[in-house]
């Protein structure tokens, strides 16, 4: 007899973006003459830059050639790619090698994906707030016995609690955790992790033999040289953190997709000998999945060359210009807002002590502006929303108009 796997039933509530969309195609359909403001989700908005472009075109016509087209390829990339990738860590003083990097179709499957790799009672420790996709992934995989409702939290888990007091970015647990889930820049609240914090983690990773999961899928909208951009910048890291990254925000590649882990040789944990977590993840990936589209692998390859960086670097700067004005007016209607500096995305308090859905529906409700409630990112969430900064610059400027006008605090 069939039977479904339960753990899906321990998951506590439909998806965080699936409700804001029913919540605003709600009020859509009740005020069909309203204009909407879309700061929620982080969604690119603006064209693929040129060298892409013609770099998409040429691989196109090349498979519309029998003596140019190509099939399967490299499940774990092209090597070319993957090649331009051990360049582009070089350029920020990282040595790795091309079989330590594994390409993919964008850095939220791979963070799912990764925690296959290891032992179904391992001990998780999340930061809090967090992209949803670290918490559930581990739920589904049975690693928490279901949903604390009144705490707000899953059972099991150490929850890593970012605040105003500690910037967003909490030091490392005081137990032993055998995974850890870091994202920095952080979605949502865009702090960035000091080089000091990193080395903090990196310290207690390899004490405890535990493995971080790094997220660095912002890293390309970091400005201050003095803040790290990858955890390999930080000695010893290479012992204990595997790196998810993503072309998605840096060159507009949402639905492109295309991403890339790097799992170092030197990773290894408590049961493993040296190399043998770089080999499983070859195993992972060669059994479930055939390789990310070459069409996008050639995209991505046209991202590192020199032309490519500077186009996709000028689109950072466009959203970057989006956060600043965005944060110039909240700040304005004496709002509390953090990050938007070095990230793409605002982290603002609630007034009034508001709940994060509450807040998000006076926004909605008053200034038709959608943004993401904070909640929906962990129970330290509470009490504020997220901005994107994502968007073509006149609907930025619609939308803090709005803003503006209309909210009443």
């Amino acid at each position: 007899m069939a039977t479904i796997n339960k753990n899906y039933r321990k998951l506590a509530s439909g998806y965080l973006f699936p409700e804001i969309a029913r919540r605003t195609k709600a009020y859509q359909q009740a005020n069909l003459d309203k204009k909407l403001h879309r700061l929620g989700i982080g969604n690119t908005t603006e064209a693929l830059s040129s060298e892409i472009v013609n770099a998409l075109h040429e691989k196109i016509d090349k498979l519309a050639n029998n003596e140019t087209y190509s099939g399967y390829g490299d499940e774990q990339g092209d090597l070319a790619l993957r090649e331009a990738l051990v360049g582009y860590y070089k350029k920020m003083g990282i040595d790795i090698e091309n079989d330590e990097v594994f390409v993919s179709d964008g850095a939220k499957p791979d963070s799912a994906n990764i925690q296959s790799i290891f032992s179904s009672d391992s001990i998780v420790a999340i930061q809090d707030p967090a992209y949803p996709v670290y918490v559930d992934s581990n739920v589904v995989s049975g690693r928490s016995s279901g949903f604390d409702v009144a705490n707000g939290v899953y059972k099991d888990f150490v929850y890593l609690k970012g605040n105003i007091e500690n910037q967003f970015f909490p030091p490392p647990p005081k137990e032993k955790v055998d995974l850890i889930y870091l994202c920095s820049p952080n979605n949502p609240t865009g702090a960035v992790a000091t080089k000091e914090q990193l080395e903090e983690y990196v310290s207690y990773a390899k004490k405890h033999k535990s493995v971080i999961i790094f997220d660095a899928a912002y890293n390309e909208f970091i400005s201050d040289p003095n803040l790290p951009k990858s955890i390999y910048q930080i000695e010893g890291a290479k012992e204990c953190a595997v790196e998810i990254n993503s072309f998605s925000k840096f060159s507009g590649f949402t639905g492109v997709r295309l991403g890339w882990s790097i799992v170092p040789k030197e990773l290894s944990v408590e049961d493993s000998e040296v190399g043998e977590i770089n080999r499983l993840w070859f195993r992972r990936q060669v059994t479930f999945f055939n390789g990310a589209s070459n069409i996008s692998q050639a995209g991505g390859l046209a991202v590192l060359s020199d032309k490519g960086l500077a186009q996709s670097k000028a689109l950072v700067a466009y959203y970057m210009e989006n956060a600043q004005i965005i944060k110039e007016t909240l700040q304005e209607l004496s709002l509390d807002v953090y990050g938007g500096t070095n990230a793409p995305y605002l982290w603002v308090k609630a007034p009034n002590n508001l709940k994060s859905w509450e807040f998000f529906d006076q926004l909605l409700n008053q200034c038709q502006v959608v943004v993401t409630p904070g909640s929906g990112f962990g129970s330290s969430g509470e009490h504020f929303v997220r901005f994107s900064a994502f968007g073509h610059r006149q609907d930025i400027l619609d939308a803090v108009k709005s803003i503006k006008e209309n909210l009443k605090i």
